[in-house]
């Protein structure tokens, strides 16, 4: 069978260079149907499991369009060229093939389609090089955000969010988490953000940026229904509990299921939220000092209170 589809494509291939070639009756190639032929015999490489044949079938078949000015059909088989990448595990190879289909769809005036080349893309090198996938996750929601398609452009920017947080590198995700909060003020979709102010703390906080984290809330004021929600008083005992380094109060309200079940990524911040100063709760001056000096001390400062009155009054 596999036979069989080899020679198949090696047919297609003998008559698209067929096509490709000039002489005194034919003075310009017949791009057209030499890119068909090209197309055909990809698809019977790939039937065969030829990988690598597919590939440069493809590669041939997206050049013969460019030159028949066909830029759409070029990215198409450009994009096919980096599936064909995939399966062999050429991931970054493959990526830059499908980057490649996506300027071409963009100069074509299909912004739509590009956009979901680079979000296929970016599932492609997820788990290789998450920087990459950040990077072409907000490409594809500019594109989607040019075309006005906010919700599509909102997707995009989660993934790159959570990749961010993931990957700890918390000021970008800062940076990628306001700008989802923005669209979706403005798509009025206020509970959503709630949630989004929720991420923003507990990111600032792993920042140790607690200015940051309670002007985040401050700003969130202004969103309709946000002041008296449950998200916002959670927001407020976690901040009071963070400002006195306690880290009960701290560990309660992260461990609510308001925070546990937002998106795995926002969640583990949450479970792994420590205060400053190991967690103590602050005492009073007094009562510090007392701990400091032991048992006996305590004792011996209740006696000088007691002996300050112990005379009476006067």
């Amino acid at each position: 069978m596999a036979a069989q589809k080899i020679n198949e494509a090696l047919e297609h291939i003998a008559k698209a260079e067929k096509y490709l070639k000039t002489g005194f009756l034919k003075w310009k190639p017949d791009y057209d149907s030499a890119a068909t032929e090209y197309g055909k015999a990809a698809v019977a490489f790939k039937n065969a499991k030829q990988y690598d044949q597919a590939r440069e079938a493809c590669l041939r078949e997206a050049e013969a369009h460019e030159n028949n000015k066909a830029l759409f059909h070029a990215a198409k088989a450009y994009e096919q060229a980096g599936m064909m990448l995939k399966e062999m595990q050429r991931l970054p190879e493959a990526v830059q093939l499908i980057e490649k289909a996506s300027m071409m769809y963009l100069e074509n005036g299909t912004p739509d389609t590009a956009a979901i080349a680079l979000e296929r893309a970016g599932k492609l090198i997820e788990n290789v090089s998450p920087e990459k996938a950040v990077q072409l996750y907000q490409q594809a929601a500019s594109v989607f955000e040019n075309e006005e398609r906010l919700r599509q452009a909102l997707e995009m920017l989660g993934k790159a969010s959570r990749l961010l947080v993931r990957g700890r590198r918390l000021d970008e995700a800062a940076l990628s988490l306001q700008k989802e909060k923005s669209i979706y003020k403005e798509i009025e979709n206020y509970p959503t953000c709630y949630k989004k102010t929720i991420a923003q703390v507990l990111v600032h906080l792993h920042r140790n940026d607690y200015v940051a984290a309670e002007r985040c809330v401050r700003e969130s004021y202004s969103i309709p229904g946000f002041n008296g929600s449950e998200d916002c008083a959670a927001l407020e005992q976690l901040l009071e509990g963070y400002d006195q380094q306690d880290q009960d109060q701290v560990s309660e309200v992260c461990n609510s299921p308001l925070f546990k079940y937002m998106d795995n990524d926002y969640a583990k911040l949450g479970l792994t939220l420590v205060v400053p100063g190991g967690g103590i709760k602050k005492k009073s001056p007094n009562a510090a000092q007392d701990k400091a000096r032991g048992p006996a001390a305590v004792g011996s400062h209740a006696d000088e209170e007691e002996d300050e009155y112990s005379g009476g009054l006067c």
